[in-house]
């Protein structure tokens, strides 16, 4: 896996937890590329849905941007962005969202809105455009980041999108119609969720890659799984069809 790149990898990754059948909201960059992959190799039924309002879109080539026009031809339906948050993500008619952001806890909380206080930032971010609603509407949120210290903090400096808030508990009192975080995929390991406390849990290590440095990138003490498992090297087929999707590494350079 030595001329695997830790972007190639993260993305094969999350590829991997898409589902044949399922309904994903894709956006774009690096879960663009995941979504792309997986419906190329085990789920061809995957049902690409893009913020723009393209429906069950089946592009013949790596879409630049969620206005595309390679995203419209073949899509099962084309809408406006209004109607699409309307009725397929408020709807509950999402299975999977991806997310990122500037900062994320424990909890899966992200901030994509400032760095510093709200009324005085250090830096200023793009906001949450539609994050906040994909939080909190779709079954299951995938986020896809580099494990930095400087991402992974103890608590956010602004809720952009909810997570599991500071607990299940706090998740359950805004009765929102999501599932929440689901899983967390780094450059070092993946995490999930615990299913009693909403904590962020290492469930697979990337290859080389110890629960030390881990630890090191990561402000809080981690939770471990009671069976630690290790990411599966990515295949051959996994790479090659990676890579022709974005010959000129616009995402995975």
């Amino acid at each position: 896996m030595s001329d695997v790149s830790t972007t190639e990898l993260m993305v094969i990754v999350a590829a991997r937890e898409l589902n044949d059948g399922e309904s994903v909201l894709v956006g774009v960059g690096v879960p663009n590329l995941a979504a792309n992959l997986a419906k190329r190799l085990h789920a061809p039924g995957l049902l690409m849905v893009y913020e723009s309002g393209t429906v069950g879109s089946n592009p013949s080539r790596m879409p630049l941007s969620i206005g595309d026009p390679c995203l419209v031809s073949g899509a099962k339906s084309v809408c406006s962005m209004y109607e699409q948050f309307a009725y397929y993500l408020q709807g509950g008619r999402i299975d999977v969202g991806f997310l990122g952001g500037a900062q994320i806890d424990k909890y899966g909380n992200i901030n994509s809105t400032v760095i510093g206080s709200y009324k005085t930032p250090k830096v200023r971010l793009p906001g949450s455009g539609g994050a906040c609603d994909i939080a909190s509407n779709v079954k299951r949120i995938i986020v896809i980041t580099p494990h930095e210290k400087r991402r992974f903090v103890e608590k956010v400096d602004f809720l952009t999108s909810p997570g599991f808030i500071d607990g299940k508990e706090g998740w359950k009192k805004l009765k929102l119609q999501g599932g929440g975080p689901y899983a967390v995929i780094t450059s070092l390991c993946t995490f999930k969720f615990d299913d009693a406390t909403g904590e962020m849990t290492v469930v697979a290590l990337h290859e080389g890659v110890t629960l030390e440095q881990v630890q090191e990138n990561t402000p809080w003490e981690v939770k471990v799984a009671a069976e630690l498992g290790r990411t599966p090297p990515p295949t051959q087929e996994e790479i090659e069809t990676l890579r022709a999707l974005d010959p000129d590494k616009i995402y995975l350079r």
